[in-house]
């Protein structure tokens, strides 16, 4: 029952403020997503009980907070890395909420993480309806944000382009060139330097000092321009030339797997230009200097790399293009709604297909601890799908999911985890790639389950119940990933 509740009442706001025994989400993506570099100072605006403030201190970063509560006399600091760590969803008064928004942006020299409630579809019996959100059971008040929601209040309240980080979590960056290398950073894909399969006493004898570059070519596709790689005069020194020092890399290694290792920073590249197009994208200049430099390598110019990438989106837009690359993919498992995909092979994907996904997480941002996505073909949607048990458990329950309409970027919040009867997954190793660790652990297991009979009809056999009481009928138990027969 909701029922309205006066406006002159006294909130409980610190008992808002949660006890954490690690860092809180946001700080965390920030810390992972490379916000933070060596001399990096850190604020943390309304920071409760100061476990974040205390943390990155830990890591080695100068680092301070101040909460009206609990640290009312501490001194609001200008630093690199600004935290409003869920405090908007916290203040029922809508002046005070924009204020303490604009004030902690003002105290961010580069960066401001700005994190709030989102996607909560249920917050209990006998809420309170108050100003435009509730009042819980404790007298504290929570203002529930939709994703969008939120980087609409950022962005009008201070006149910027905040970028999704994750759910609940955007940052936004003082500089241009700060803001376009975090959003292409989502596109870089993970590679590994070729394998040396020739060896030659020159290259052995130089493989230290050409680490370095090995490592700037398998990052960057391309081979660095004078000044860009520190050790450029001991291997100019060494070998003559850094053209003359990549064809002895090459010549140990393999040509093909570099040039397919540079068309993958390339199709990286256009990911990142062609989700460009949905905001206003950046003009040359605005980029940081490398992917200038990328984009000159790889694509001659700008304009070029630009019209290649929207050739791209004019293709995902064609009618059935996704339902027949899904239907196409090497990686994932095709049903006829959909394909199934597990995180870490998503960059192995078709390049349309990874367009798609970024299509969703361009206003998400990461999902942090997603297992799978799923690729809707029946509708113009994504979904992550939450299990945290993937890897142990031999058919884990769904948790949670999340699902993006394309159409209207509206997001669909699911919760399994009280569910007695959640859907689980069979063939675990088809959601991956055969490279993933446990690619040969989970087939082996579906080897086993065909040859006793137990995956025929699987339509009976999603849930939890319907699995548990089949394998119990046929005498079967599943302990680490191995079939046993059940005494009889």
């Amino acid at each position: 029952m909701v029922v309205n509740k006066p406006s002159n009442l006294e909130i409980d706001r610190h008992k808002a403020a949660i006890v954490r025994s690690d860092l809180s989400r946001p700080v965390k993506t920030a810390l992972e997503s490379g916000m933070f570099t060596q001399a990096s100072t850190f604020f943390d605006y309304g920071c409760g009980h100061g476990g974040d403030v205390e943390r990155v201190a830990c890591l080695g970063f100068e680092s301070a907070g101040w909460d009206p509560y609990f640290r009312p006399q501490a001194p609001r600091s200008p630093a690199d890395v600004v935290n409003l760590g869920y405090v908007l969803n916290v203040i029922e008064d809508l002046t005070e909420r924009r204020e303490a928004l604009k004030e902690a942006w003002s105290l961010a020299k580069r960066v401001l993480i700005v994190s709030a409630q989102v996607l909560v579809d249920y917050l209990g019996d006998n809420v309170i309806a108050f100003g435009d959100g509730v009042l819980t059971k404790r007298n504290t008040f929570q203002k529930v944000f939709k994703q969008e929601e939120l980087k609409q209040y950022i962005d009008h309240t201070l006149g910027v382009d905040a970028v999704p980080a994750g759910l609940g979590v955007y940052f936004v960056f003082r500089t241009d060139q700060d803001v376009e290398a975090f959003r292409a950073s989502r596109f870089h894909s993970r590679r590994s330097s070729p394998l040396v399969r020739l060896r030659t006493k020159t290259f052995d004898e130089c493989q230290e000092i050409l680490k370095p570059l090995i490592d700037f070519v398998t990052d960057r596709g391309r081979l660095p321009l004078k000044g860009e790689l520190p050790d450029e005069k001991q291997i100019t020194k060494e070998l003559g030339s850094i053209h003359r020092a990549f064809k002895l890399v090459v010549d140990a290694t393999s040509k093909d797997e570099w040039d397919e290792l540079i068309e993958r920073r390339r199709q990286d590249l256009s990911l990142y230009i062609a989700l460009s197009k949905f905001g206003k994208r950046p003009r040359i200049g605005q980029l940081p200097a490398e992917i200038q430099n990328d984009i000159k390598a790889l694509f001659g110019s700008y304009k070029s790399a630009c019209d290649q990438a929207d050739q791209m989106l004019f293709s995902v837009g064609q009618p059935g293009m996704i339902a027949k690359t899904c239907a196409q993919s090497k990686i994932g498992k095709f049903v006829p709604d959909g394909l199934y995909v597990h995180v870490s092979a998503l960059d192995q994907l078709d390049l349309i297909l990874r367009l798609y996904e970024g299509c969703a997480s361009r206003t998400i941002g990461r999902m942090d601890g997603a297992t799978l996505a799923k690729f809707h073909t029946d509708k113009p949607s994504i979904s992550y799908l939450f299990y945290p048990d993937f890897d142990t458990d031999p058919h884990p329950a769904l948790h949670t999911s999340v699902r993006i309409d394309l159409r209207d970027l509206h997001t669909k919040y699911s919760d399994y985890s009280e569910s007695h009867n959640p859907p689980i997954l069979h063939r675990k190793e088809t959601f991956v790639a055969p490279t993933y660790p446990l690619y040969e652990t989970f087939a082996n297991l579906t080897r086993q389950e065909e040859a006793a009979g137990l995956l025929s009809n699987a339509n009976n056999i999603g849930n939890r119940k319907n699995w548990n009481e089949r394998l119990k009928h046929a005498q079967w138990t599943i302990e680490r990933h191995e079939l046993k027969k059940l005494d009889s």
